[in-house]
């Protein structure tokens, strides 16, 4: 059986700790970009009759 010691057992505390806070973030990020774009797309998408004449 493996034996982990102290420095080792800290190193996997913070490196997961710091892929759970990447991954919130990511997921923040991808849900506001997505609905920018969907705001943005609608807006063009009212805006139509203007631009295409």
């Amino acid at each position: 059986m493996i034996k982990y010691d102290e420095k080792t057992y800290k190193a996997v505390k913070v490196a997961g700790a710091a892929n759970i806070a990447i991954g919130t973030i990511t997921i923040v990020m991808g849900v506001t970009l997505g609905v920018i774009s969907i705001v943005c797309g609608s807006n063009l998408l009212s805006k139509k009759k203007n631009l295409i004449d």
